[in-house]
């Protein structure tokens, strides 16, 4: 657990733990959670490496979070991850009760958050974290488009 980090390198811890993912050959999402200001979760995307869909960076994040910490009510906790969370993530995000969400690259085809079904936004939301995007938004963008750029 890193200790004493400012709210910017959270997200370059982020940043870090996503191109990691992506030399991995996974989409590179990066994902941390802070508690009183220490890590106590990171996590890459996995979706390849551990053939599961729900792999997503902020879903094993929450895991490992929830399982620190000895709860699944993660109240006093801040997600910072390196794209917008799709519904899936933005779900687990509500029903985890994270405090802040921190996100970099907007992403209008599958954002669920500023995009799409603007998740945090439905009646039937049961948790509304503070919501602040375009944190690292460059780094992220350009992380993600030098990684499809490779493969194409």
């Amino acid at each position: 657990m890193i200790r004493g980090m400012s709210a910017p390198s959270f997200m370059d811890l982020a940043l870090e733990t996503a191109e990691s993912a992506g030399k991995a050959g996974e989409v590179p999402i990066g994902c941390v959670i802070v508690r009183d200001y220490e890590v106590i979760a990171k996590a890459g995307n996995r979706t390849l490496t551990d053939r599961d869909p729900t792999a997503h960076a902020e879903i094993l994040a929450i895991r490992q979070a929830a399982e620190a910490i000895g709860t699944e009510r993660l109240v006093d906790c801040d997600l910072y991850v390196t794209l917008e969370p799709c519904t899936m993530c933005a779900g687990a995000i509500s029903f985890a009760r994270i405090r802040r969400l921190y996100y970099g690259a907007a992403d209008p085809k599958g954002g669920a958050v500023e995009s799409g079904v603007r998740f945090f936004a439905q009646p039937t939301c049961h948790h509304v974290p503070e919501l602040y995007g375009a944190v690292g938004e460059t780094e992220a963008a350009t992380l993600l488009k030098d990684f499809f750029k490779a493969r194409r």
